[in-house]
């Protein structure tokens, strides 16, 4: 199968937006599948379940309603997506689709097979396509991706096995990748809300699966078991275990514990920098790395923060001397030497290197202008605002979703701004399904977040952070990068589209919706007879080819 493009076509996140350790020995999974794993190996028993271990929590099983890195680990296994990326590359080839091509500069036209079936025997046409993607609009959920499909306009079903894609502007060089990721997971019509998140149990209960697993029990954030799915019919190959058991851990220490003793088969997501260098040099295990493209940052509610638009004291030119002595502040090369060990690398734009337009954007404009920390610089900064210090800052942060370091990570952010008494933090912590619900009803005026991003490309980090109506609801507006986001987004022209990138990071650093710090890669920890294990540029891990 070939997948066919009339206009050139480049690589767009996902918030990282990362109960008790569990007997998990105890469990078993039934069920068997032939197929290969991603050396391309065929037939064969399926080996026995495989264990994984996180810290990193699921949202909710809809995946209208998530957009964080531990929904997506459950919601890659059990749904179907009409394009994908095959192990280790980036391209977008057909998954559950026969073909997918532009057919107009508007217009995206994928066909299926006939005969496609749900884990629970209902027909998959293309019915439940144009449903998907109807409902994600609808439902526009705070905390799901909607905002990504801001260009689609319409989806028409001619026949049960076309889906065609109106697009509102030509040329879009990010639609196929974004079929790739949260938006494009296909659910049963049958079973699923049209207008609202659809509870997880029922989800379960109603077998409403159509990826290589179906999930045949759901603890909620304790357990999950998957069985492979004999209607799974896509791009990956068959699962070569017999099925998978995800187990939830609050604590990353105990992780750690129950994958140096061979409990775990896999951890992954979140264990502590130290961890993974202490466990490097057990023989018991190996330390398997992918690329990078995580980031940390602070976002800032500008209805909410001090001197925000709904304060009692609301002036913008004081809110933004906030944030800038914020970033005057802030000694990212201390928080990576101190807190990470160097495995996370400050960052200074929004943009990650190694991406194309990638920039050092607030470098010069914030501290030192070489990176370093300038209370002089803020203290100057504020007092030509009227600001009086000290200022009263409230900071969230997630104590279990970005691993056990995040902690440590914002004691030493809070130190910094108090350093110099320009301000006073009040620095809290609340879990992540409770802190993914907060975030979005402007409960915290400064708030911690992360990104995975769900392909390599450059606007992953800026369309859903940016635009008028994006994924933080931070009530940012600025209608210059709105309009440039819009613009490289459907530009051919390489140069000019990098350009524009690098011209959006200038102007969000002037205005410092967020202020990045660090820069990550990803990481797993398995057990020596583990194979299978593959971290790419999906920012997926994808069980089917695991096995021991």
């Amino acid at each position: 199968m070939a997948l066919h493009f009339t206009s050139p076509g480049t690589p767009r996140g996902r918030v990282g937006l990362a109960a008790g350790a569990l007997a998990v020995s105890a469990l078993l999974l039934a069920g068997c599948a032939g197929g290969g794993d991603t050396g391309g190996s065929t037939g064969g028993a399926a080996s026995g379940p495989i264990i994984v271990g996180t810290t990193d929590k699921v949202t909710t099983l809809d995946p209208a309603g998530s957009y964080d890195n531990g929904s997506l680990a459950v919601q890659t296994q059990v749904f179907p997506y009409l394009v994908n990326t095959d192990y280790n590359s980036t391209e977008v080839v057909p998954d559950l689709a026969e073909s997918a091509e532009f057919t107009a500069p508007n217009e995206y036209t994928v066909k299926l097979p006939a005969g496609l079936k749900w884990a629970n025997g209902h027909d998959l046409t293309s019915s439940d396509v144009k449903f998907s993607f109807d409902r994600n609009i609808k439902i526009a959920d705070p905390n799901g991706a909607s905002s990504l499909l801001y260009n689609l306009d319409s989806v028409e079903t001619p026949d049960a096995t076309t889906v065609v894609f109106k697009l509102k502007t030509d040329n879009d060089q990010v639609f196929p990748f974004i079929l790739t990721s949260f938006p494009g997971a296909i659910v049963d019509e049958e079973v699923f809300s049209a207008d609202a998140v659809t509870p997880d149990q029922d989800i379960v209960t109603a077998d409403a699966f159509g990826g290589p697993y179906a999930i045949t029990k759901w603890d909620f954030n304790k357990t999950v078991e998957f069985t492979p799915n004999a209607n799974y019919k896509g791009l990956l190959p068959a699962a070569v275990n017999s099925g998978v058991v995800m187990s939830y851990f609050a604590e990353s220490s105990n992780l750690k514990l129950a994958v140096q003793q061979g409990d775990v088969d896999v951890a992954y997501r979140s264990l502590s920098s130290t961890d993974v260098a202490d466990l490097s040099g057990n023989d018991k295990v190996k330390v398997v790395e992918g690329p990078g493209g995580e980031i940390r940052y602070i976002v800032f509610n500008f209805n909410t923060q001090p001197f925000g638009a709904t304060t009692a004291e609301a002036d913008p030119a004081k809110a933004l001397a906030v944030r800038q002595a914020v970033a005057d502040l802030i000694d990212r090369k201390t928080i990576s030497e101190q807190v990470y060990k160097g495995t996370y690398t400050p960052l200074y734009s929004y943009v990650p290197s190694g991406f194309a337009g990638a920039t050092d954007a607030l470098k010069g404009l914030y501290g030192d202008g070489a990176g370093g920390p300038s209370a002089d610089k803020a203290k100057a900064t504020l007092a030509a605002a009227g600001v009086t210090t000290p200022v009263s800052l409230s900071l969230q942060y997630s104590p279990d979703h970005y691993g056990p370091s995040s902690g440590d990570e914002y004691a030493l952010v809070k130190q910094q701004l108090e350093k110099d008494g320009l301000f006073t933090v009040d620095l809290q912590s609340t879990e992540w399904v409770q802190y993914s619900k907060d975030r979005t009803a402007d409960v915290y005026p400064a708030y911690q977040l992360g990104w995975f991003p769900d392909y390599s490309d450059a606007d992953n980090y800026l369309t859903p952070f940016f635009l008028e109506k994006n994924f933080l609801g931070n009530h940012y507006v600025n209608p210059e990068v709105n309009d440039l986001i819009l613009k490289q987004a459907v530009e051919p022209d390489a140069a000019t589209r990098t350009a524009d990138i690098e011209k959006i990071q200038a102007l969000v650093a002037g205005d410092l919706s967020t202020v990045p710090l660090l820069q990550g890669a990803q990481v797993a920890v398995t057990g020596a007879d583990v194979t299978g294990v593959t971290l790419d540029a999906s920012f997926k891990l994808r069980f089917a080819p695991i096995t021991k």
